[in-house]
């Protein structure tokens, strides 16, 4: 009889719950005690099983994030900038081992955001490679803003804007042209006109306060042309917040592709497309990603002065063309693989947006914290600086503005680029005894 219960219980485990025949309460205690009995090894061995899985998917987050990325072939740079600085304390080589330390953190940065932006959706993936894009950036520049580097700040700052609508861009369209030279390819013309607008208006408020200054016409000298930097920074932000609303909640998105073949075809790569880690993961690796950058640019600024005078190079060349291309690795190499992918809209959100956004947030937002910490932080970035991304803005625009991409535009964009970089090599920067 005994044997028979157990075999029984073993059968259905919620006797004691479904019986409707009248059992009583000491048949439901006689049932339970071999149920408990025969359950507490089941639920040894599925704990053990969570551990196993738990342990398993570490491994694999580890592999996929760490390991599988030809690019981080560059990790260790990091670890041996850090210990050159504590060794030798040679400015140079801690200098590039420390740019090409956070070349695949970037990198990493950029790929754990996007497999966050899998299970947040469109409107909050959005937000967050706004937020994480040009975290890099914003690290550097905030470190370099704590030790009093505020030209290093602002020519990083304008370095990112020239890099990526100029270097990224033009070897996105460089690149797309070569692989479909038999088809023109096309964008939204929409959204190019929309973050054109909005270049030059953050140009708008760059070159006010650097007029006001070179023609000695400040009502107080030294404080209105501070003063005004940080209400046009303030206007700034507002007008990015209403762009980033306008973006999410208009019922079509301005980067939305006027491609119908594209449009045919969503379903499918949606399909491709799945996350490769968890969200709980993704989290972890961004939270210790950015603490890493964020060690290593504090090195990094700590070497510029120093690599500046073993390399001979001037420190305005180093701020506005070696660190930016660093903090665009990312951006530089998805812009160059949508468009590869016959995918202009998404490489124009990456290269032309994360310059909107630089201009339309990181700056004021620089200009806000500097104000914060009792930092004479502006928007004056001298008359060659302020004409350079002027220009800069003028010829991509005209470049962008038949919503038609070739590898003869992105040739033109990518020798632009040359000419501005060799203009910064060459250039004495009259304010660095501000540093």
């Amino acid at each position: 009889m005994g044997s028979g219960e157990e075999s029984f219980d073993l059968e259905s485990d919620e006797v004691p719950l479904s019986s409707s025949h009248g059992t009583s309460k000491m048949e439901t205690l006689h049932y339970e005690a071999p149920h408990n009995h025969i359950a507490s090894p089941r639920a040894f061995l599925s704990t053990r099983l969570l551990r196993k899985m738990r342990q398993i998917s570490l491994l694999r987050s580890i592999y996929i994030v760490l390991i599988r990325a030809k690019i981080n072939v560059l990790l260790p740079f990091g670890p041996l900038a850090i210990l050159l600085h504590h060794v030798t304390g040679k400015h140079a080589w801690v200098f590039f081992f420390s740019l090409m330390g956070i070349i695949p953190l970037a990198e990493r940065l950029g790929y754990a955001t996007e497999q966050l932006s899998f299970y947040t959706g469109a409107t909050v993936g959005g937000l967050l490679n706004a937020t994480f894009g040009n975290a890099t950036e914003m690290i550097i520049s905030i470190y370099a803003l704590k030790n009093d580097m505020i030209r290093v700040v602002k020519q990083s700052l304008l370095g990112s804007i020239l890099s990526n609508m100029l270097l990224v861009l033009g070897c996105a369209f460089f690149c797309g042209g070569i692989i479909h030279h038999k088809k023109v390819q096309v964008f939204n013309k929409a959204s190019a006109i929309v973050n054109s607008g909005l270049l030059l208006m953050a140009v708008m408020g760059l070159l006010f306060p650097a007029v006001l200054h070179f023609t000695r016409t400040e009502v107080h000298f030294g404080k209105s042309e501070l003063a005004l930097s940080r209400f046009s920074s303030c206007i700034m932000l507002v007008a990015y917040a209403s762009y980033l609303f306008f973006q999410l909640k208009s019922e079509r998105s301005p980067y939305s592709s006027i491609d119908e073949e594209g449009e045919n075809n969503a379903e499918d790569s949606n399909e491709e497309e799945a996350p490769e880690i968890t969200h709980w993961e993704a989290i972890g690796w961004l939270a210790m990603l950015t603490i890493w950058i964020s060690v290593l640019s504090g090195y990094l600024v700590d070497a510029i002065e120093g690599a500046s005078v073993s390399l001979n190079m001037p420190v305005a060349f180093i701020s506005v063309i070696l660190l930016p291309i660093v903090g665009n690795a990312a951006e530089h190499a998805s812009a160059i693989m949508f468009a590869m992918k016959d995918k202009l809209d998404i490489s124009l959100g990456v290269a032309i947006g994360s310059s909107t956004q630089i201009s339309m947030f990181v700056i004021p937002f620089c200009v806000v914290v500097g104000w914060i910490m009792g930092k004479s932080m502006d928007l004056n970035f001298q008359l060659f600086e302020t004409a350079t991304l002027f220009i800069t803005v003028l010829v991509v625009a005209f470049m962008l503005q038949e919503g038609t991409s070739n590898y003869f535009k992105g040739l033109m964009l990518i020798l632009c680029y040359l000419i501005v970089a060799a203009s910064f090599f060459v250039h004495n920067d009259q304010s660095t005894d501000k540093l």
